[in-house]
């Protein structure tokens, strides 16, 4: 990647963003950040990760991505060659709750995008998916050469539907676009509606855990920088059409115009009791668990099949789960004083 080139990463402030933000300045490269610092957790939270970002190369636009105009500014001021989009609703429990949120950031925001990438000359857009768009499947590990239509939830629909746009418009207009579909997620200046979070809070306040399907869940933890270096592997190599595709006989993940979909996971399933034990070794306190039944939306397990991801950049995620929870911790306990 020629470090003179500006990549615009949307959801800057975003858990994910943040950390990838951080990676490319200690990197040399010039970064337009982009958030709207909503309310959906708290925007302090934030704020605070924004003034981690103290580099010269740095800037910060707070803006809406599903704002057309203001987003078409932000392209026109800084010429991004590479566009990373991390900005979305996120959450499959909230969408039953607020799906106008989800339409408005997830649909007609990813769409502002591929229309400013489209006209904008971006060489390359890589976008957040999730590992939510397997939904309905069973069959383990989730492969991206597995259909992927039984969503359960709206944020799961969104997700699989900017997959479909994307190939539209790599399809129509040669626009390189690569999703990454994210499996659990967790590290330092996490989100504070994810479990790791949700359970260190309870477990440090001594209140009650609430752990559906009675317990009987299982996770592909991922730890946040592993997630990072995918992202920054993958930002120079644009997506290529598949020499191998057919539509006599197509396959999901890849596509005869320049677009490709992949799983980032460890590839390691961990039942959810198992974080558990290890935030209490951590916190040195026990859990109150409180069983409870399946929530709608959601599913009993998610495993990464990373055999695409390997073969496209040599790497997958290998921070072992007691490394990553080991070291949330002790950010968690700095950041809440506990």
């Amino acid at each position: 990647m020629d470090s003179q080139e500006t990549v615009l990463v949307t959801g800057a402030a975003g858990f994910i963003g943040f950390h990838l933000c951080r990676r490319l300045l200690a990197e040399g490269r010039r970064v337009v950040g982009l958030d709207t610092l909503n309310d959906y957790y708290d925007p302090a939270l934030k704020r605070a990760r924004l003034e981690q970002l103290t580099s010269g190369n740095f800037s910060f636009s707070q803006t809406d991505i599903a704002d057309a105009a203001a987003l078409a500014d932000v392209f026109r001021l800084g010429k991004p060659a590479i566009v990373v989009n991390l900005a979305a609703q996120p959450g499959v429990r909230y969408s039953l709750v607020n799906p106008d949120a989800y339409t408005r950031s997830n649909l007609v925001g990813f769409q502002n995008l591929l229309e400013c990438c489209r006209h904008g000359g971006v060489r390359h857009l890589v976008y957040a998916s999730s590992s939510s768009v397997y939904g309905a499947n069973r069959t383990m590990p989730f492969s991206v050469s597995q259909n992927v239509d039984h969503p359960l939830s709206l944020y799961a629909a969104t997700k699989k539907a900017n997959e479909l746009s994307a190939h539209a418009y790599s399809h129509l207009f040669g626009l390189p676009t690569t999703g990454l579909r994210f499996f659990t997620v967790y590290g330092p200046w996490g989100r504070p509606d994810m479990a790791t979070w949700l359970f260190a809070e309870a477990i440090a306040a001594g209140q009650p855990l609430r752990l559906f399907n009675n317990g009987d869940l299982s996770r592909d933890f991922t730890y946040v920088d592993d997630i990072v270096e995918g992202v920054v592997r993958l930002l120079d190599r644009p997506a290529r059409p598949d020499p191998q595709w057919s539509g006599a006989a197509p396959t999901p993940g890849s596509s005869s115009a320049p677009w490709r979909v992949y799983n980032i996971g460890a590839n390691s399933p961990t039942p959810v009791p198992r974080l558990i034990a290890l935030l209490e070794e951590g916190l040195g306190r026990k859990a109150r668990i409180v069983l409870e039944p399946m929530q709608p939306g959601d599913v009993p397990a998610t495993w990464a099949d990373t055999d695409a991801l390997q073969a496209a950049i040599g790497y997958v995620p290998a921070t072992p789960l007691e490394t990553g929870v080991a070291r949330f911790v002790n950010w968690f306990r700095r950041w809440r004083g506990v």
